[in-house]
């Protein structure tokens, strides 16, 4: 059974950082590209930055710069390191394991964590 976890939220000051972790199954964590996504209230969910089986990253416009996501695969774990947090960061990050995109527009497979938030004060 895929489980994703997530941990490593809080409330911290702008300007502050900090260092999300997800545990996944490694059923299928070298078979997937993941990626941390995030929604705040009143807002669509947003991708925030992935990383893909070979190591390659990429990141949305706004958190480029500041954020790193990485990959242990010894640990099953993907990171989200935050650095210079902004309030428009505040939103609950979510991790995900997808699998290929598919014709009719859903994926392979498409697992999420339960979500971890993420308040950044000014």
């Amino acid at each position: 059974q895929v489980q994703l976890v997530e941990s490593g939220g809080g409330l911290v000051q702008a300007g502050g950082s900090l260092r999300l972790s997800c545990v996944v199954s490694g059923s299928i964590f070298d078979a997937n590209t993941m990626g941390w996504y995030r929604q705040a209230p009143g807002k669509q969910r947003e991708l925030v930055a992935a990383i893909t089986r070979g190591g390659t990253t990429n990141y949305r416009d706004s958190v480029r710069g500041r954020f790193t996501i990485s990959r242990d695969n010894a640990k099953n774990t993907v990171y989200l390191q935050m650095n210079s947090l902004k309030p428009e960061d505040t939103a609950v990050y979510y991790c995900n394991a997808a699998g290929r995109r598919l014709v009719d527009g859903g994926y392979e497979y498409d697992y999420w964590g339960q979500g971890t938030q993420v308040t950044v004060s000014s």
